[in-house]
C-alpha cells in the first residue's frame, strides 16, 4: 500500500502576507506556532491549517511560514515510518538529500530531498 500525503507547506519571505492572501482566497484559518525546525520557518511565523476545517472537512493539514532568509517554495510531505531510511533510499534512486532528519530529537521528524527532475519533496514521521 502506498504512503499518503500528510501535510503541505507554502513558504515565503513574508509569511503574514501569504497567510492573508491564502486566508482570503480559500477561507483558511490559521493557528500560529512554530514549525518542527527553524530550517522550515522562523519561530512564531508558522500558521497551521487544520485539514478538518477546510472544504468538506477532509482536507490535508498544512502550514504557511518562512520569513527572512527562507526561499519560497510549495512543498508536500509524505508520511513515512522512518525518515532517515527513506532519505537514504531517495538518494540511492538518484535523488539528493537537502535536509534531515530534523530535528535531531523530539517526537516528530522531517526531511527534504530533490528528486531526479529537481522537485523538492518532504517526508515526515516519528523520530528514531
Amino acid at each position: 500500500m502506498g504512503r499518503s500525503v500528510v501535510h503541505f507547506e507554502i513558504i515565503g519571505s513574508d509569511p503574514a502576507k501569504l497567510r492573508g492572501y491564502y486566508g482570503e482566497l480559500f477561507d483558511w484559518e490559521f493557528q500560529m506556532g512554530d514549525a518542527v525546525t527553524e530550517k522550515v520557518s522562523q519561530p512564531g511565523l508558522y500558521g497551521f491549517v487544520d485539514g478538518s476545517t477546510t472544504g468538506e472537512g477532509d482536507g490535508i493539514n498544512g502550514g504557511i511560514g518562512g520569513g527572512q532568509g527562507h526561499e519560497r517554495r510549495v512543498l508536500f510531505y509524505v508520511g513515512v515510518p522512518d525518515v532517515e531510511s527513506v532519505l537514504q533510499q531517495a538518494e540511492s534512486l538518484g535523488g539528493r538529500r537537502l535536509m534531515g532528519p530534523e530535528p535531531k530529537s523530539g517526537d516528530f521528524t522531517v526531511g527534504h530531498f530533490i528528486d531526479p527532475e529537481g522537485n523538492v519533496i518532504g517526508v515526515a514521521g516519528p523520530s528514531a
